[in-house]
């Protein structure tokens, strides 16, 4: 089975049909995996509206998951027959009982680590990992301010920093999010549905400002974190979902930095460096996610209109 978007049916939830084929094959230098848990992200269903012009229909969604290894392509090497995988995109899309991915997209899962946790781990935390070191070339020390903190990224980067030992500063709209974020290791939250509620990083640290802002939707947040930086701070933008108007003189008196990225600009060398560290952070009890909910493959749909809710709190999940 495996959830698809056909010619013409972009749009609302309800787009996505469940249909039966025949299990996918894959060509040399692939893999055939059988998933046990699905990710889902925000970034699935903008490309359900048609938001990716390059999209070509029918399309089944879906780049995160976990399962078993079922069969191997020519040319393949490092994987067996029954290894534990998660996945970091695919060839033939997630959203399904099996797929065939390309052998980097391919990633050991370790032993103790649920295949939940598993399909919870690259978007998320490739995003995390990504912002934070690539992009925002995060040092020890430093005061992160992470919006969305309860969210699959923002849980990903709360734990990351903490490792790296950041100051962190997190935000989420509802008390059982604020309290998972702190649970995770942020070490201030702030309510982001209060009025002003920026006014508190001042204080916190001590004038200075945050030295580094994972922003999560840019439209909203923009304007108002560049007041908030420190000298030479560096706002990277990892979601956004509209326009938005800033103040360049809040940029120009700090000589600070807006930064984009896009999880889809990493090499494939870049992400075996990345999934490393993941793997590493696994092994060590720093990486842990969180799952907020499951659905059955059939009710994507429902997991579609979960995953863009406010009050975040963990990483949704399909299972197949």
């Amino acid at each position: 089975l495996q959830l698809v978007l056909l010619e013409g049916d972009v749009g609302e939830p309800e787009v996505l049909q469940l249909q039966e084929i025949p299990i996918p094959q894959p060509a040399a230098g692939q893999v055939l995996v059988r998933l046990h848990a699905i990710g889902v992200n925000p970034v699935d269903t903008y490309w359900r509206t048609g938001a990716n012009p390059t999209l070509s229909l029918p399309f089944t969604p879906g780049l995160d998951g976990a399962g078993l290894v079922e069969q191997i392509g020519e040319g393949v090497e490092g994987l067996a027959v029954g290894d534990r995988v998660y996945l970091g995109g695919s060839v033939t899309g997630t959203y399904a009982e099996w797929v065939v991915a390309r052998a980097p997209q391919i990633h050991s899962l370790p032993q103790e680590t649920s295949f939940a946790a598993g399909a919870a781990l690259s978007v998320p935390y490739g995003t995390a990992h990504r912002a934070l070191f690539h992009r925002a070339q995060a040092k020890a020390g430093e005061t992160v301010l992470i919006h969305g903190a309860s969210g699959g990224v923002g849980v990903a980067a709360i734990q990351f920093a903490r490792a790296l030992g950041l100051t962190i500063i997190g935000t989420a709209g509802s008390a059982r999010g604020r309290e998972l974020a702190l649970a995770q290791g942020a070490h201030h939250v702030l309510d982001h549905t209060a009025p002003n509620y920026l006014d508190a990083v001042a204080s916190i640290t001590q004038g200075r400002g945050a030295d580094l802002i994972l922003e999560l939707l840019s439209n909203v947040n923009l304007g108002k974190d560049l007041s908030v930086l420190a000298r030479s701070g560096r706002v990277v933008v990892v979601g956004s979902r509209g326009k938005v108007e800033i103040t360049p003189r809040d940029l120009m008196t700090r000589e600070a930095d807006i930064r984009g990225m896009s999880l889809f600009n990493v090499s494939d060398n870049e992400l075996q460096g990345i999934h490393a560290a993941i793997r590493s952070g696994l092994a060590s009890g720093a990486l842990k996610p969180v799952i907020a909910q499951e659905f059955p493959l059939a009710q994507a749909p429902a997991a579609h209109l979960a995953v863009l809710q406010p009050g975040a709190h963990g990483k949704i999940l399909l299972r197949p």
